[in-house]
């Protein structure tokens, strides 16, 4: 796969110097969208992976690029000239109809600069089936980590389907929560709570519960960024860091407490200098993380603080793992490798080690 972040920078600066020029779609095609699917390991030229204008039937409109799995079209991309606007709802309306009738679960509608990503089978209003969106242009935008889940061995691997999953059930947890706590609480919340607090009148506990603002966090957020409120999308903005998620941590030694280092010491020591690409095969899947210069680590779009809660997300996606818990319990440092100078993978715990040898070194 041709480098997916310098594929990427360099489409971002083009976008960058063309947007305003109208350069049309077949231009917006061959210099922005074409090269970000050849990095994303699609080969253009193989009819067996791609058709352009592809048609089911002869008489169906079509469209643009059909991305196949085993000659079975898995994805439709749909484009649009660099500064057409993706907000006219026509276009993803259209496009999705004609998923549905093929078959085709997953629509990427982009125009070289913002990418769209919908679930065309998810039984919801049109504007709820957007899953995820960035523009290359936005500043900090972690295109990258989005747009990998619609590479050729992701999209093998169904990546996109387990996160869709994650996504659909905390929306409608997230819905069916809220609705407690609305200007006139749920009667059954309200009983529940008076068992619980005797003290408490029905009236109170109805004040209390109107007065309350409630936030629900969930550890995978779908990130919808540059879609239009007046659109009537449903937007998620990028957000705050988020607490690691609920993975259990094993007991610790006094001694192994003592010696533990952050990754925030290994940066600031220089035995890491981010952005540092993490990696490991995992039941037979690539997984993927990244640390970042704040010391906080990047997984499938989201930001943890400690290389073990990533760790414990990108093994709770892939198929086989423990489900006896949310997030599997994993040691970051020895789960994760990085390259070194010369191209080996190493357990990221050996950069913690280089650390300690210098630190003990100093110290004598």
């Amino acid at each position: 796969m041709t480098d997916l972040a310098s594929t990427l920078a360099q489409t971002r600066e083009r976008v960058l110097r063309h947007r305003g020029a109208t350069i049309g779609e077949q231009n917006t095609k061959a210099a922005l969208i074409e090269p970000v699917l050849r990095a994303l390991g699609w080969d253009l030229e193989d009819l067996d992976e791609v058709r352009r204008e592809y048609r089911r039937t002869p008489g169906d409109n079509p469209v643009d690029y059909a991305l196949m799995i085993l000659r079975t079209p898995r994805l439709f991309v749909e484009a649009k000239g660099l500064d057409e606007n993706l907000d006219d709802r026509r276009w993803a309306g259209q496009i999705m109809g004609y998923a549905v009738v093929a078959g085709v679960e997953w629509v990427v509608l982009t125009n070289g600069d913002e990418y769209r990503i919908y679930n065309a089978h998810a039984a919801v209003p049109v504007e709820e089936k957007l899953f995820r969106g960035i523009r290359l242009s936005d500043e900090g935008a972690r295109a990258e980590d989005l747009l990998e889940l619609i590479a050729k061995e992701r999209m093998k691997e169904n990546w996109i389907d387990a996160l869709w999953k994650a996504h659909f059930v905390d929306r409608q947890l997230r819905a069916a929560i809220e609705t407690l706590f609305s200007s006139a609480p749920d009667p059954s919340l309200v009983r529940l709570i008076a068992k619980m607090v005797s003290a408490l009148s029905r009236a109170d506990i109805r004040a209390g519960l109107t007065r309350a603002r409630i936030h629900l966090d969930f550890p995978i957020e779908p990130l919808a960024v540059g879609a239009s409120r007046a659109a009537g999308l449903r937007i998620v903005e990028p957000p705050p860091p988020l607490p690691s998620p609920s993975v259990a941590k094993p007991r610790r030694s006094r001694r192994s407490r003592q010696n533990d280092v952050s990754l925030q010491a290994l940066i600031s020591e220089n035995v890491i200098q981010p952005p540092l690409d993490l990696e490991r095969d995992y039941l037979g899947h690539r997984v993927t993380a990244r640390i970042e210069p704040d010391g906080r680590v990047t997984c499938l779009g989201q930001s943890y603080d400690s290389p073990s809660a990533a760790g414990g997300v990108a093994r709770a996606l892939v198929p086989g793992s423990p489900t006896n818990r949310e997030f599997p319990q994993t040691n970051g440092w020895t789960f994760w490798r990085f390259r070194d100078s010369d191209g080996r993978l190493k357990p990221l715990d050996e950069l913690r080690q280089q650390y300690r040898l210098r630190t003990a070194s100093s110290a004598g």
